[in-house]
């Protein structure tokens, strides 16, 4: 039987050759992840059912990301019952402020996944990591415990739909255009519980934060999983991130679904003509093209998060917004996903750009795209971010308004007050 790249993962990681869409395996696991709201359950359930030793403390990671720093007495309490897990049985990869990122930014950059790697987290967006090769998807806190404890977990193989990109990309376009045009086209449920593997010429020259940003929304379109094929430059970025355990990883960059695998779909999009996308409230599937939504005013602007608050997102944004202000009316947010890219936009000069331009910049955190702190709107308020989810009251007030871009859109639409094309701020 022919396989496609998920497939192949899955199956070897139960010790099998092959494995079929819709049955159930018992598989090993790489590496599981809990956050500051995720984990603690976590710990709960396994000290209530008397586990004294985790599976294996180097393969754990805890995160505490979302709520952090701590906005209260309810989120200091679940990061002390982090830290105390942590020290209690070593856990290697327990990242302390000052030293945590925004998880699913974090860990790549971590070198902690690569290709062939099979990934839990108690997080949606887990899926992040098939842009490394990777099998990487989201599961719930009691599925986090069991794997902390054994090591192991159970999956239903998911079935897989391909998506193929030919042309060439519009200035100011890029992967999260890309997977908000897909979830548009395919809708929230478009994908549920299936694989969705990219592909094509646009894919096979797309930059590893831009992979990064496309598997990281696959949940947004109902995906088990979002996946790329390893190549050079998955390559390039792993011998970079994962240093000593390269030689490792470098086995799995061959892996790639078989010619004939079987899919449930096949999708082909020539994105030439594409211009930036923006998520219209309240699903990330109401997509419209940019210079449809100029009579949209905003209150704030975030740059940031899981999707898109990687080095290369923050020097778009500063490129657009240097030399300019932000717009009196609007809160222009920034917070780069880790302390690594923090310590790199600031050597660049790019944090100067945008606190000269009237922006606030935050350190690592969720935040506001949870609705946790740090930017929560008031009803009635209308915002535009570069996260990745814009359900009702998803920020804020369930009477508040989201709008989903890609950085230039997002920062354009800071400095005229109102959402944005690039070009009409810097051509």
């Amino acid at each position: 039987m022919k396989q496609t790249i998920t497939q192949k993962i899955l199956a070897a990681h139960c010790g099998r050759k092959e494995v079929t869409p819709g049955e159930f395996i018992d598989a090993k696991v790489d590496l599981c992840l809990g956050n500051d709201i995720t984990a603690p359950l976590s710990i709960h359930e396994l000290e209530k059912a008397g586990i004294k030793k985790v599976w294996n403390r180097q393969k754990i990671a805890l995160v505490p990301d979302h709520f952090t720093p701590n906005k209260d007495q309810a989120s200091a309490r679940h990061c002390k019952i982090l830290a105390e897990f942590a020290g209690k049985h070593k856990i290697k990869h327990y990242f302390e402020q000052g030293r945590v990122g925004v998880e699913h930014a974090l860990l790549p950059e971590q070198g902690m996944v690569g290709p062939g790697d099979l990934v839990i987290g108690a997080d949606s967006h887990t899926c992040t990591y098939g842009a490394l090769g990777a099998f990487s998807t989201g599961m719930g806190s009691t599925d986090l415990a069991a794997v902390m404890a054994t090591g192991e977990c159970w999956f239903k193989v998911p079935e897989s739909i391909k998506f193929l990109y030919k042309g060439k990309f519009s200035k100011w376009v890029g992967g999260k255009d890309l997977i908000l045009f897909t979830i548009g086209k395919i809708g929230v449920d478009g994908a549920k519980y299936m694989a969705m593997e990219f592909a094509g010429p646009v894919i096979r020259n797309l930059p590893m934060d831009d992979r990064l940003t496309m598997s990281n929304m696959a949940i947004e379109a109902g995906g088990k999983n979002g996946i790329i094929e390893p190549d050079k430059i998955t390559r390039d970025y792993i011998r970079q991130t994962t240093g000593k355990r390269y030689k490792a990883y470098s086995r799995h960059l061959s892996l790639k679904s078989d010619k004939d695998a079987e899919y449930v779909d096949i999708h082909e999009w020539n994105i030439t003509r594409m211009e930036p996308q923006v998520a219209c409230p309240h699903l990330p599937s109401n997509v419209k093209g940019v210079s449809s939504l100029k009579k949209i005013s905003i209150d704030q602007s975030v740059i940031g998060s899981c999707t898109n608050g990687r080095i290369s997102d923050l020097r778009i944004a500063a490129r657009i917004i240097k030399g300019r202000k932000v717009n009196s009316r609007v809160r222009l947010i920034v917070i780069p996903a880790t302390q690594a890219i923090y310590l790199q936009a600031m050597k660049e000069g790019l944090l100067k750009d945008f606190i000269d331009a009237g922006g606030v910049v935050e350190t690592p955190t969720c935040g506001p795209c949870l609705g946790g702190h740090a930017g929560i709107l008031a009803e009635g308020e209308v915002a535009i971010a570069t996260t990745n989810r814009n359900f009702v009251g998803r920020m804020g007030h369930p009477k508040s308004f989201v709008y989903l871009s890609n950085p230039a859109v997002a920062v354009a639409s800071a400095i005229k007050g109102r959402i944005t094309h690039p070009d009409e701020v810097r051509p």
